[in-house]
Order: structure tokens, then C-alpha cells, then sequence
């Protein structure tokens, strides 16, 4: 019902920019929040920032003042703007959608339905 695919990830040294979009397919896009975790080698999947269904954000305390999430409902698309990014940055960054309506940004994997199939950043130093 709902596919998401990742884009834009990329080499960059640090210190540099650079923005992953998500493009989505299907009704849920807008029913439910956004988000976009990251998972480096050897380490668990991670939460990185979401987006609700009417534009709230949340950042992970390690990217806040670095990243951006912005989502435009129209367009079916998520975006992740990342500044200043540092080395340890460096992972697959992975899409996730889901599917119910709910007033708080979730946090953990369990709370989304849908993922994409990432899109890997590496940060060199």
C-alpha cells in the first residue's frame, strides 16, 4: 500500500551538506508521522528525526541544531537536511511511514509500518 524510497545519500567530507529525500506512494503518507532513522555498522538502528502528520518535528539530541526534517504532504515526499555532519554520522539512512494516526512522534522502529530501502552517507574526515 505504501513504498518508500530513499535518495541523495552520498560521499562528503566533514563539515560539508547534504539532503536525503523520501519519496512515498500511497494514502497512508498522510494519515500517519515520518521519520528517518540511520543504522551504522555494528550498531542498532537508530531514530534520527520525525515529522507528524501537520508539520511538528523532533530531532535526536545528537543531530539537533545539525538536521532539518521537513515533509510536504502534496508532494509525498520527506526531506532531511543535514549540516555540519561529522564522521560518526556515517550510516544507511532509512525512510520509515506509518500507517495510524497518532498526536506524538514515535521514536523506536516498532512504531512504523513502512520502510525504504536506505540510502547510505558517509562522512569522511
Amino acid at each position: 500500500q505504501v513504498q518508500l524510497v530513499e535518495s541523495g545519500g552520498g560521499l562528503v567530507q566533514a563539515g560539508g551538506s547534504l539532503r536525503v529525500s523520501c519519496a512515498a506512494s500511497g494514502r497512508t503518507f498522510s494519515s500517519g508521522g515520518m521519520a528517518w532513522f540511520r543504522q551504522a555498522p555494528g550498531k542498532e538502528r537508530e531514530f534520527v528525526s520525525g515529522i507528524s502528520k501537520f508539520g511538528s518535528t523532533l530531532l535526536a539530541d545528537s543531530v539537533k541544531g545539525r538536521f532539518t526534517i521537513s515533509r510536504d504532504n502534496a508532494k509525498n515526499t520527506v526531506s532531511l537536511q543535514m549540516n555540519s555532519l561529522k564522521p560518526d554520522d556515517t550510516a544507511v539512512y532509512y525512510c520509515a511511514a506509518r500507517s495510524t494516526y497518532t498526536g506524538v512522534i514515535l521514536t523506536t522502529p516498532h512504531g512504523y509500518d513502512y520502510w525504504g530501502q536506505g540510502t547510505r552517507v558517509t562522512v569522511s574526515s
